[in-house]
């Protein structure tokens, strides 16, 4: 038996983005479509999630197989609805291959994307003091420990709109259900 000096076939190159369904992540999954398209790159939207409650909680809880499979049935519909919003129907005019991955989005996202060719695409958010306590953020997480390129996109200009109209209409709301009386 002889071993051949002809190297194999390359890998395709993948731009792998984290989608949660939020403003920041649907930013991130059009840029990334757009890497894709640029580098003649396969394009991995990836949507992580762990059961409420964290793993501990869900291994402890009776009948949790089944939870599971409700769980990751949703996190599926999400992504499939994230596709369908930024990509359209007919989709990004590159191959995708949308992951369902069950874990916490910055270890997953980094254990995905380990390819020399690869690049990570994550959203940037406007986060406040109490959020970044306790939540910590995946961006950093993948720009502190990816071992590929990363790409950081910042929120979308609309996206400080729309939270700003929130906001408004938020104290509207509550200042207005104050004043309503009852129907008779």
């Amino acid at each position: 038996m002889s071993a051949s000096s002809e190297p194999g076939p390359l890998p395709t190159p993948r731009v792998v983005v984290g989608v949660c369904g939020s403003l920041g992540s649907l930013t991130a999954l059009a840029r990334a479509a757009d890497e894709a398209r640029g580098r003649e790159a396969d394009l991995w939207p990836v949507l992580a999630w762990e059961p409420p409650g964290g793993e501990l909680t869900s291994r402890r809880s009776p009948g949790s197989s089944v939870l599971t499979e409700e769980w990751e049935r949703i996190a599926g519909e999400r992504l499939l609805k994230a596709l369908d919003d930024v990509l359209g129907p007919r989709g990004p005019e590159v191959r995708v291959r949308a992951l369902v991955a069950r874990g916490l989005p910055g270890p997953t996202l980094v254990g995905i994307a380990c390819g020399e060719d690869d690049v990570l695409v994550v959203g940037t958010g406007r986060r406040g003091l109490l959020h970044r306590t306790l939540w910590p953020s995946t961006s950093r997480y993948c720009l502190a420990r990816a071992t590929c390129p990363v790409l950081a996109v910042p929120p979308s200009p609309l996206q400080a709109e729309l939270e700003a109209a929130h906001r408004r209409n938020f104290w509207r709301l509550r200042l207005d259900a104050g004043r309503l009386e009852p129907h008779s």
